[in-house]
Protein backbone atom coordinates (compact mmCIF):
# COMPACT_ATOMS: atom_id res chain seq x y z
CA UNK A 1 0.00 0.00 0.00
CA UNK A 2 1.66 3.28 -0.80
CA UNK A 3 2.19 5.69 1.89
CA UNK A 4 -0.03 8.73 3.06
CA UNK A 5 2.01 11.87 3.03
CA UNK A 6 -0.29 14.97 5.11
CA UNK A 7 1.16 18.28 3.81
CA UNK A 8 0.73 21.51 5.42
CA UNK A 9 2.48 24.86 3.93
CA UNK A 10 0.66 27.21 5.70
CA UNK A 11 -1.55 25.59 8.29
CA UNK A 12 -3.91 27.56 10.58
CA UNK A 13 -2.62 25.83 13.43
CA UNK A 14 0.19 23.33 14.35
CA UNK A 15 0.14 22.47 18.46
CA UNK A 16 1.16 20.34 20.97
CA UNK A 17 -1.54 19.21 23.35
CA UNK A 18 -2.52 16.16 25.78
CA UNK A 19 -5.80 14.86 26.62
CA UNK A 20 -6.63 13.28 30.30
CA UNK A 21 -4.84 13.90 33.84
CA UNK A 22 -1.61 14.50 34.79
CA UNK A 23 0.33 11.25 35.03
CA UNK A 24 -2.52 9.24 32.29
CA UNK A 25 -1.97 11.57 29.88
CA UNK A 26 -1.61 11.25 25.94
CA UNK A 27 0.36 13.73 24.06
CA UNK A 28 -0.67 14.93 20.40
CA UNK A 29 0.91 17.12 18.01
CA UNK A 30 -2.23 18.51 15.99
CA UNK A 31 -2.22 20.91 12.14
CA UNK A 32 -5.12 22.29 11.05
CA UNK A 33 -5.46 24.04 7.55
CA UNK A 34 -8.81 25.06 6.59
CA UNK A 35 -11.67 22.29 7.35
CA UNK A 36 -8.50 20.05 7.09
CA UNK A 37 -7.00 18.37 10.61
CA UNK A 38 -4.82 16.08 11.32
CA UNK A 39 -3.93 14.41 14.61
CA UNK A 40 -1.12 11.96 15.78
CA UNK A 41 -0.12 10.46 19.15
CA UNK A 42 3.41 11.67 20.11
CA UNK A 43 5.33 10.57 23.27
CA UNK A 44 5.82 12.93 26.12
CA UNK A 45 9.72 13.01 25.67
CA UNK A 46 9.10 13.32 21.85
CA UNK A 47 7.69 16.86 22.18
CA UNK A 48 10.21 18.03 24.59
CA UNK A 49 12.93 16.68 22.25
CA UNK A 50 11.37 18.45 19.20
CA UNK A 51 10.80 21.72 21.14
CA UNK A 52 14.31 21.62 22.02
CA UNK A 53 15.66 21.06 18.53
CA UNK A 54 13.63 23.58 16.90
CA UNK A 55 15.28 26.02 19.03
CA UNK A 56 18.78 24.59 18.07
CA UNK A 57 17.75 24.48 14.06
CA UNK A 58 16.80 27.78 14.09
CA UNK A 59 19.77 29.09 16.13
CA UNK A 60 21.77 27.30 13.06
CA UNK A 61 20.07 28.73 10.28
CA UNK A 62 20.41 31.96 11.88
CA UNK A 63 24.21 31.78 11.89
CA UNK A 64 24.51 30.14 8.64
CA UNK A 65 21.98 32.02 6.61
CA UNK A 66 21.43 35.64 8.38
CA UNK A 67 17.87 34.38 8.49
CA UNK A 68 16.11 36.44 11.24
CA UNK A 69 15.38 34.25 14.49
CA UNK A 70 12.39 35.64 16.02
CA UNK A 71 12.87 36.56 19.74
CA UNK A 72 10.66 36.25 22.44
CA UNK A 73 7.40 35.42 21.31
CA UNK A 74 4.33 37.55 21.49
CA UNK A 75 2.02 36.31 24.24
CA UNK A 76 -1.19 36.64 21.37
CA UNK A 77 1.19 34.81 19.15
CA UNK A 78 1.18 31.51 21.02
CA UNK A 79 -1.94 29.21 20.62
CA UNK A 80 -3.21 29.08 23.76
CA UNK A 81 -6.45 27.07 23.10
CA UNK A 82 -7.46 23.40 23.36
CA UNK A 83 -7.00 20.49 21.23
CA UNK A 84 -9.42 20.60 17.92
CA UNK A 85 -11.90 17.71 19.14
CA UNK A 86 -12.93 15.38 17.66
CA UNK A 87 -8.78 14.12 18.80
CA UNK A 88 -8.79 11.10 16.29
CA UNK A 89 -5.81 9.35 16.10
CA UNK A 90 -4.10 9.68 12.69
CA UNK A 91 -0.83 6.71 13.52
CA UNK A 92 1.53 6.87 16.54
CA UNK A 93 4.77 8.82 15.82
CA UNK A 94 7.93 6.87 15.40
CA UNK A 95 10.59 8.96 13.97
CA UNK A 96 10.68 12.43 13.75
CA UNK A 97 12.65 15.03 10.96
CA UNK A 98 13.38 18.65 11.05
CA UNK A 99 14.67 20.57 8.46
CA UNK A 100 15.13 23.96 6.70
CA UNK A 101 13.47 24.59 3.34
CA UNK A 102 15.33 27.74 2.25
CA UNK A 103 13.64 28.30 -0.75
CA UNK A 104 10.53 28.92 1.43
CA UNK A 105 12.17 29.73 4.81
CA UNK A 106 10.35 27.66 6.57
CA UNK A 107 10.95 24.90 9.11
CA UNK A 108 10.17 21.56 8.19
CA UNK A 109 8.61 19.10 10.55
CA UNK A 110 7.70 15.71 9.68
CA UNK A 111 6.23 12.72 11.43
CA UNK A 112 6.66 9.65 10.45
CA UNK A 113 5.02 6.74 11.54
CA UNK A 114 5.81 3.83 13.88
CA UNK A 115 6.73 1.10 11.76
CA UNK A 116 7.56 -2.40 12.23
CA UNK A 117 11.47 -2.32 11.21
CA UNK A 118 13.86 0.06 10.61
CA UNK A 119 13.06 3.30 8.97
CA UNK A 120 15.51 4.01 5.81
CA UNK A 121 16.34 7.48 6.45
CA UNK A 122 16.13 8.53 3.30
CA UNK A 123 12.11 8.47 3.22
CA UNK A 124 12.10 10.95 5.99
CA UNK A 125 11.61 14.84 4.20
CA UNK A 126 11.23 13.02 0.98
CA UNK A 127 8.58 11.88 -1.39
CA UNK A 128 8.98 8.41 -2.03
CA UNK A 129 6.35 6.41 -2.31
CA UNK A 130 7.64 3.23 -0.15
CA UNK A 131 7.68 4.17 3.72
CA UNK A 132 5.54 4.59 6.72
CA UNK A 133 2.44 7.72 6.55
CA UNK A 134 3.45 11.00 7.59
CA UNK A 135 2.34 14.32 8.47
CA UNK A 136 4.78 17.50 7.24
CA UNK A 137 4.39 21.12 8.32
CA UNK A 138 6.30 23.81 7.35
CA UNK A 139 6.19 26.69 10.03
CA UNK A 140 7.36 30.52 9.27
CA UNK A 141 10.27 30.69 12.34
CA UNK A 142 8.26 33.06 14.39
CA UNK A 143 5.20 29.74 14.39
CA UNK A 144 7.97 27.08 14.57
CA UNK A 145 9.55 29.43 18.01
CA UNK A 146 5.10 29.74 19.32
CA UNK A 147 5.03 25.90 18.42
CA UNK A 148 8.13 25.09 20.60
CA UNK A 149 7.02 27.69 23.81
CA UNK A 150 3.90 26.01 23.47
CA UNK A 151 5.30 22.58 23.49
CA UNK A 152 7.41 23.08 26.32
CA UNK A 153 4.62 24.49 28.62
CA UNK A 154 2.47 21.32 27.53
CA UNK A 155 5.25 19.14 28.68
CA UNK A 156 6.05 21.02 31.96
CA UNK A 157 2.43 21.50 32.74
CA UNK A 158 2.37 17.44 34.18
CA UNK A 159 3.01 16.44 37.80
CA UNK A 160 5.89 18.11 39.44
CA UNK A 161 9.26 16.33 39.96
CA UNK A 162 10.55 14.58 42.77
CA UNK A 163 12.95 16.96 44.26
CA UNK A 164 15.56 14.24 44.97
CA UNK A 165 15.22 11.43 41.70
CA UNK A 166 13.45 13.56 39.20
CA UNK A 167 10.71 11.06 39.14
CA UNK A 168 7.12 12.54 38.95
CA UNK A 169 5.28 12.50 41.57
CA UNK A 170 1.74 11.40 42.31
CA UNK A 171 -0.69 12.90 44.67
CA UNK A 172 -0.05 9.43 46.81
CA UNK A 173 3.29 9.70 46.43
CA UNK A 174 5.96 7.33 44.64
CA UNK A 175 8.86 5.06 46.05
CA UNK A 176 11.53 7.20 45.95
CA UNK A 177 14.64 5.43 44.98
CA UNK A 178 17.21 7.96 46.53
CA UNK A 179 15.14 7.41 49.72
CA UNK A 180 15.54 4.08 49.55
CA UNK A 181 11.73 3.31 49.35
CA UNK A 182 11.07 5.50 51.26
CA UNK A 183 7.42 6.84 49.78
CA UNK A 184 7.63 10.95 49.42
CA UNK A 185 4.30 12.71 48.60
CA UNK A 186 3.83 16.26 46.69
CA UNK A 187 3.79 17.82 50.27
CA UNK A 188 7.10 16.82 50.96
Amino acid sequence: MARVIHVFRQPDRFIAGTVGQPGDRVFYLQAVESARTVSVTIEKQQVAVLAERIGSLLEEVHRRFGAELPGDVPEDQVDADPLQVPVEEEFRVGTMGLGWDAESSAVVIELLAVTEGEVDESVVLDDTEEGPDAVRVFLSPLEARAFADRAGKVVNAGRKPCPLCAEPLDPAGHVCPRQNGYRRTEEG
